[in-house]
């Protein structure tokens, strides 16, 4: 079994990935591997991503990395908008936030990003071979989205 450790491109590839589908505008749509899924694909040489989510407002999703065919590492996530109405730009800042997801901690965005009074707070614990965290955004102030996340390595 190949670990993350031994796959020098792992986080090089799943930085690429991430920033090629959802946060680049839901690129690399695929078919819906699941009733109403949103499925987003991404493949460079031994390695394939896939991003599959259900729902929007609220919403479930995971990311999985494959490598030579076998299932390396994956991501589980679950979000929600708190506030009735979403405020215009929301959706252009959370992709933005994204773009920035750093090699350190390649979960999903920065500890902290700001942009046209959106916050974007991102902590985590671990490392990608077992990791656990969580995500907020607050438009002037005022927390409108929260996320959680965990996942690390995919070992038979």
């Amino acid at each position: 079994m190949q670990s993350i450790q031994v796959i020098p491109e792992f986080i090089p590839f799943l930085l690429r990935a991430k920033r090629a589908t959802y946060a680049a505008g839901d690129q690399g749509k695929v078919a819906s591997s699941r009733t109403n899924s949103k499925d987003l694909a991404y493949t460079e040489g031994d390695f394939a991503y896939l991003d599959t989510y259900l729902g929007g407002y609220a919403f479930i999703g995971e990311e999985a990395i494959w490598f030579r065919g076998q299932p390396l590492w994956g991501m589980n996530y679950s979000g929600t908008l708190t506030v009735p109405e979403v405020p215009e730009g929301f959706s252009h800042f959370l992709k933005e936030s994204l773009l920035r997801v750093p090699a350190d901690a390649p979960y999903r965005g920065p500890a902290l990003y700001e942009e046209n009074g959106f916050t974007f707070t991102c902590q985590w614990e671990g490392e990608p071979a077992f990791f656990t965290g969580s995500e907020t955004i607050a438009f002037r102030g005022q927390v409108i989205y929260k996320l959680n996340f965990h996942g690390g390595l995919i070992i038979e």
